[in-house]
This record gives structure tokens, C-alpha cells and sequence, in this order.
């Protein structure tokens, strides 16, 4: 049986298994008590479990005296920007994310549309498993609603933005290729393409939660799109993940150019019109601080987490973040990670570079990343990265998330995992062996020292 996965992220769990009704309602019932039963803004993604799920938490949401506002089937960012519309005092994305499709979740949201603090998340658990919460009496209880134009405002919201010249997209007739895996993103993200002109071929876009593929956009999951690409000329293909905050990019001859990049093209819009700060998180390329240090610009790096970022963002005031996950964030639309955005960005940039794809993803600083994890069943994960941070305290190291070497041209990250036994080893360097070679130098160190 896998675990309930509790964290800064959310509640994910597997649906029957870890994720069961008690789960959902217990915490549920505590947010709604955490937030005085205000107005609260449920969405979801299409998993099959996704209705009965939903029906848990609104339920749960009015025996709490909350107003409900069911937006129905929309990505998360979509719930976050429902929230600022409606100045609802939180949300609930019913979602597992990235995660297969026996799994689901619920992610957590406060009146400022952002995810909970890793203080107020931790309020909100202890008082699910406390039992700490306040059910209504008849006349108390909370109401429901339906609100059907959320996807249709989002987008809406992304064509107003300066950095969005429509027309100018418009004008270049793209051939767009989209997977929307089956998610939620089949009722958002082809309307927006189709709004700037783009001829437009969706793979997968029925949004009924029956993944066509290992549902998060990595490399070896875009099969279907890369085929799909070449086999239609298309310009450029666009894989999104099941709760549309995640967007890869397949570039005009079939190839995966990687999710960081589609960090890295946002970034280098941005700061092309406007100068300003940049936040990203510890695992993220260097080729979007590479753009920043081109720009005179100042890059700072959080904790990994899509709030540990919004948070930096906020704080340094920045105005292009993200995580090198496929995560654009841009403050002037909200803060979070929105991939109909992240698709917007792209083709702006491409509108206006002299060239395909291809060519636009060469001009971009070039990296390798490798992604690894070893197993340290049985070891205690914080000693085996003090042992690291020991080792190498004579290097270039950052202990902000985790235990970071850099060695001038390349990195290596090493994170344990907060729900399995193992650390996770990640590394950066100008080429694939080099990265490769550097991951797999650490995982023999980790392993040498069991």
C-alpha cells in the first residue's frame, strides 16, 4: 500500500487505499473550520474518482458553513484566479496532480489564491487529525453554487496581459500540436489556441481522467505528441499535466526541449520588455539565471515548492518565477504555476524570434539535467546529508533545501524524499555525459555509505 502523501503540496493519496472518505472529509471539515466558513472555490481536475471526491468536499465544505462555488472541471491555476474573482476567503483543487490515475488529492488554498503556508498547512492537518473542527447546526450550514466561466476568464485574463501581443500570434497561422493527456486541460488550453490563430490538432484532449499515458510531461511520456508533431509539420507541440499547471514544450522536429525551457523562454520574454527580479526554486536550471545575469537582472532560489517560491516572488518582488518543473509563474497574472499561460508565453516569444522552434531553443543557454534517486532504507536521511555538507564544506555549497554543490560549470542537488526512503539526486552540467557522470559519482557516494 503506498502512503498518504501530506505535505506543503497537499493531501495525495491512492483512491480506496490511502485517499478514503474519512481522509477527505477529516481535512476538509478542518479547513473549512480554519477559514470561519467562509467562501470557498472547489475545482477538479477529470479523474474518474473526481466527482465523488468533489461531492465529499462540498458536502463537507457546507456541514462547515461555508458557501461553496463549484467551478467544475478546470486546471489548478484556474482555481487560484477563481478565488481572486469571487474574493473567496480559500479554494480546494481536487487533484493528484502529475500522479497515475488510481491517485487523488486535494490541494489547499488561502485568500490570497496562493497554497497554504507551510505553517497554515500544518494548522489545518493537526486539526483534521485532531478532530479539531466545527460542524454547523441547521441553521448554520453553508450553501452551494455553480460558477461555469472560469476556464473562459482565465483565458480571457492571459490575452489582456502586456507581454500577450494576440494579434501578433495570430498573424503567424501556427501549427499547434496539444496533449492534454486526458486531463483538464482539453476544456481550457485548446480555446486559448484556437484565440490566437493557431491551427490547432489536440491528441488526448477529451477530459474524462482516463490518462492516455503516464500522466506527468516528462521526455520519455511524449511519444504521441513528438510522433504527432512531425507526422503534422506542426511549429511546435505543447504536453500539459492532468491539473494544467505543468507545460513541456516538443519543438518543430519532433524533440523534447526539456521543461526547463519553458521556464527559461518565459523568462527571457519577460525580462526582454521589463526589468526586474527573478525567483526560482534550488532545482532549477541554470539557464534561466543565465538570462537573469544577461539582463543585469538580480536571481534569488527558494526551497523547492510551488509556495516556497510564490513566496520569494512576493517577497523580493519579482516579476517572472517558477520551478524548472514547467511551472511558469507571473505575478500579474497570479501566483502560481499556470501552464495555459506558460503556452501563451511560448508562442509570444516565437512570434517574435526570426526562426523555428528549433532555433529558438538553441539560442537559449544550453544544459543538461539528470533526474536520479537511490534508496537509503534504513538510514537516517538528515545524516546522510550532513555527511555530504560535511565532505564537501570546502566547496561552493548551499544548504538552503537539501545540500547543493556547485562546481563552477555544474551541480549536483541531493533532497531526501518526505514520503519515501531514498534521496533524490539531480544534477546539471553543459552536457548529458558530464550530468550523467556527476549523478552517478553521488549516488555511488550515498551508496558507500550504507
Amino acid at each position: 500500500m503506498s502512503r498518504l502523501m501530506v505535505s506543503v503540496s497537499g493531501v495525495r493519496g491512492e483512491v480506496g487505499s490511502t485517499l478514503t472518505p474519512g481522509v477527505i472529509e477529516k481535512y476538509t471539515l478542518a479547513f473549512g473550520t480554519f477559514i470561519k466558513g467562509g467562501t470557498v472555490i472547489v475545482g477538479r481536475d477529470s479523474r474518474v474518482s473526481g466527482p465523488f471526491v468533489s461531492n465529499i468536499v462540498k458536502g463537507c465544505l457546507v456541514a462547515a458553513g461555508c458557501r461553496v462555488i463549484d467551478i467544475g472541471i478546470v486546471p489548478t491555476p484556474t482555481v487560484q484566479m477563481a478565488i481572486e474573482h469571487h474574493k473567496a476567503s480559500g479554494g480546494i483543487a481536487i487533484t493528484a496532480s502529475h500522479n497515475p490515475i488510481q491517485w487523488n488529492g486535494l490541494k489547499f488554498m488561502d485568500h490570497n489564491a496562493r497554497f497554504l503556508n507551510p505553517e497554515d498547512a500544518a494548522k489545518v492537518y493537526a486539526m483534521g487529525d485532531n478532530h479539531e473542527y466545527e460542524l454547523k447546526e441547521w441553521s448554520g450550514l453553508g450553501s452551494e453554487e455553480i460558477d461555469a466561466d472560469a476556464n473562459k476568464r482565465h483565458n480571457e485574463e492571459i490575452l489582456k496581459l502586456d507581454y500577450i501581443d494576440a494579434e501578433k500570434i495570430r498573424n503567424k497561422k501556427f501549427k499547434v500540436v496539444l496533449d492534454c493527456v486526458n486531463g483538464a486541460g482539453g476544456l481550457i488550453v485548446p480555446q486559448l489556441l484556437e484565440e490566437l490563430g493557431c491551427e490547432v490538432k489536440v491528441i488526448h484532449g477529451e477530459s474524462n481522467g482516463k490518462f492516455a499515458h503516464t500522466p506527468e510531461p516528462l521526455p520519455e511520456n511524449l511519444t504521441d505528441l513528438r510522433e504527432t508533431v512531425v507526422k503534422e509539420k506542426a511549429d511546435v507541440g505543447f504536453a500539459v499535466d492532468p491539473d494544467v499547471d505543468r507545460c513541456a514544450i516538443v519543438d518543430n522536429t519532433g524533440m523534447p526541449i526539456g521543461e526547463e525551457y519553458t521556464l527559461a523562454l518565459a523568462v527571457k520574454l519577460v525580462l526582454s520588455q521589463k526589468m526586474g527580479r527573478v525567483a526560482v526554486n534550488m532545482s532549477t536550471s541554470r539557464a534561466s539565471e543565465d538570462i537573469a545575469n544577461y539582463h543585469n537582472c538580480m536571481f534569488v532560489r527558494s526551497k523547492v515548492g510551488e509556495i516556497n517560491v510564490a513566496m520569494k516572488m512576493l517577497e523580493i518582488e519579482a516579476v517572472i518565477g517558477g520551478e524548472g518543473n514547467g511551472g511558469v509563474i507571473l505575478p500579474e497574472l497570479h501566483l502560481g504555476r499556470d501552464a495555459p499561460l506558460a503556452v501563451a508565453m511560448s508562442l509570444q516569444y516565437l512570434a517574435e524570434f526570426d526562426g523555428t522552434m528549433h532555433d529558438l531553443f538553441l539560442s537559449l543557454p544550453q544544459y543538461k539535467m539528470v533526474k536520479e534517486k537511490v534508496s537509503i532504507e534504513g538510514m537516517d536521511p538528515d545524516k546522510v546529508l550532513a555527511s555530504f555538507a560535511d565532505t564537501y564544506k570546502d566547496e561552493q555549497i548551499n544548504l538552503l533545501d537539501g545540500v547543493k554543490i556547485d562546481f563552477g560549470n555544474k551541480w549536483v542537488h541531493l533532497r531526501k524524499s518526505n514520503t519515501e526512503p531514498i534521496v533524490r539526486v539531480m544534477t546539471e552540467a553543459p552536457d548529458e555525459k558530464q550530468a550523467q557522470d556527476l549523478a552517478d559519482r553521488f549516488m555511488g557516494e550515498v551508496k558507500a555509505l550504507m
